[in-house]
């Protein structure tokens, strides 16, 4: 589609307050003055835990729905990264708060975890790349846009405040860089493989997708209620 407006920000725009409650629910505006509670924080870091073991699963999906060396070599370097380095930092900083990988992997998966991974699973079986990209953009990009915003704001507290790493972490060049990236891939898929008839399902998958990233961190605040 030569000439159209990125289509990460066409779906942004269509999911209107969809993507504000997301990008700016109570667990965020927590993280950013540092009150939220600690047991409400190690649910979250549990449950992101388990949904990157499924996020590193849809990279593998996205891999076998390729049909260019270009999307294989997209989707290796995505898997790769989420193994050997995304999840190694996640360990890490959990280890940080108390938590060892073992405990993580043998928890429980709480309902929203299973409802919002096993739904971008199901866009990329049931569609084609270009619909699991979609279904993956609310939180490759939604965590980038919170992290910018956070650190952006001089309302965020910085001295004392625990979350400070996590906001670090997605507001710092190598993270901003991958949503860069996702949101570019989209574009190409979108050219090779879109059309103006695709946009009105495009919109549904991302505005859900959108819906259950904001249902994940809400599962992160009734854990500490």
């Amino acid at each position: 589609m030569p000439g159209a407006a990125p289509l990460f920000g066409r779906l942004k725009d269509a999911a209107g307050e969809t993507w504000s409650a997301f990008v700016a629910h109570p667990f965020v505006r927590s993280l950013a003055d540092g009150s939220l509670p600690e047991a409400a924080f190690r649910h979250y870091l549990i449950q992101d835990y388990l949904f990157l073991i499924h996020f590193a699963r849809a990279y593998g999906l996205a891999a076998f729905k390729a049909d260019t060396l270009e999307d294989i070599r997209h989707a290796a370097a995505g898997l790769g990264a989420m193994v050997g380095q995304e999840m190694a930092l996640h360990v890490g900083y959990c280890r940080s708060w108390g938590l060892d990988e073992a405990q993580m992997a043998a928890a429980e998966e709480a309902d929203a975890t299973m409802a919002y991974t096993r739904y971008v699973l199901e866009r990329g079986l049931a569609g084609d790349l270009l619909d699991l990209a979609v279904a993956l953009a609310p939180c490759i990009v939604g965590y980038a846009e919170i992290g910018r915003q956070l650190a952006a704001d001089p309302a965020t507290k910085r001295d004392g405040n625990p979350y400070t790493a996590w906001i670090e972490t997605y507001a710092g060049d190598d993270y901003q860089a991958v949503a860069r990236d996702h949101i570019a891939h989209m574009d190409r898929l979108m050219a090779r493989r879109g059309s103006p008839e695709r946009l009105p399902a495009l919109k549904v998958t991302f505005r859900q997708a959108t819906r259950l990233e904001a249902a994940f961190w809400q599962m992160g605040l009734d854990a500490a209620s």
